[in-house]
């Protein structure tokens, strides 16, 4: 049997924590639109929004091989917590998200007693499943939810008591874009960690991790729970940053278009669901402009064309096309 080098998983974290320059150009990358594009600021905001709740389903999906297609739930409790705490006169942007982000979690963490006993097609069942009963529980509860009309009411103060969200998106887009960085930041020391190697682990063959001492439920406990915060806040960001809360925050079809977001962008590569929700969110703006009815149609053009011809995703084609210039970078 071939073992490690004493030392070599600690030497491969290490390697996987120094930041590329490709990395830095990324981030830096982000800054333009408040340049270049101004009038699109609002765009970019949705675009971090979405990247962020991308990159929670790249953790469950990616890494730990968890099939998700209700992952909207924890999106939209997050967006309907800091909605109602605004509409019962609470307006701190702040501690609004940190709130709806533990209530997130909290539910998160409840499904995910349920969601560690199944793989595979059962977890497609029981997410799907789960987060239709959490939809049509919002719009049953009208009385709290607002139903079918959304929620009214919903009125942010200024972030940290200097900066109002403005019309053209400056302060919108420079608050989700730093909520991005940081739950990045957090989701990149996760993964480059033991905790990050065993949910590759699970995700290879959760039967015999529990063999080196990985307990696999408990894992997935973890990141389900972690990957739930991280969707309540997106759901947050959107409530704080359009004022306006709706049931389609919790519709399959944000489930879908998320998971469409990542494959795009290549799961299981952490950078994967931002590009996605570039390459995304920039291609429904324009398709939508040409074509207000049919834009979806070219959608499922632009899907069908990357499985086709990059079937990991467009870093995954990347990889693989420029195998050696992109270990470089």
């Amino acid at each position: 049997m071939i073992s490690a080098a004493p030392g070599e998983p600690q030497r491969f974290l290490q390697a996987q924590i120094r930041w590329r320059p490709l990395e830095i150009l990324f981030w830096l990358s982000t800054l333009l639109p408040f340049v270049l594009a101004p009038s699109y600021l609002i765009l970019a905001s949705q675009i971090a929004i979405t990247g962020l709740f991308a990159l929670s389903l790249d953790l469950i999906l990616g890494y730990a091989g968890i099939v998700s297609l209700g992952h909207a739930a924890y999106f939209g409790f997050g967006s309907y917590t800091a909605g109602l705490i605004s509409k019962w006169g609470w307006g701190d942007p702040v501690s609004g998200l940190v709130i709806a982000a533990v209530a997130a979690g909290l539910l998160g963490y409840v499904s995910s007693i349920v969601i560690a006993r199944f793989r595979h097609l059962a977890l497609i069942m029981i997410t799907l499943g789960f987060g239709v009963l959490l939809a049509e529980a919002a719009n049953s509860a009208s009385w709290l939810t607002g139903g079918a009309d959304g929620l009214q009411g919903v009125r942010m103060w200024k972030l940290l008591g200097l900066f109002e969200f403005d019309l053209y998106g400056y302060v919108a887009y420079a608050y989700a874009l730093v909520v991005l960085v940081l739950a990045f930041l957090t989701a990149r020391r996760l993964i480059n960690s033991p905790f990050g190697l065993a949910l590759r682990g699970i995700r290879e063959n959760a039967l015999r991790m529990p063999a080196i001492g990985a307990d696999s439920r408990a894992h997935i406990r973890k990141v389900y729970t972690i990957a739930a915060v991280m969707a309540g806040v997106a759901g947050a960001l959107l409530a704080q940053t359009s004022e306006t809360v709706s049931l389609e925050t919790l519709s399959f079809q944000r489930s879908a278009d998320v998971l469409v977001v990542l494959i795009l962008g290549g799961a299981g590569r952490l950078y994967g669901g931002i590009v996605g929700a570039v390459v995304y969110m920039v291609a429904r703006d324009q398709f939508s402009g040409v074509n207000p009815q049919y834009w979806y149609f070219w959608i499922g053009i632009l899907l069908i064309g990357v499985v086709m011809f990059l079937p990991n995703g467009i870093l995954g084609g990347l990889a693989r096309l420029l195998p050696a210039a992109w270990r470089r970078a």
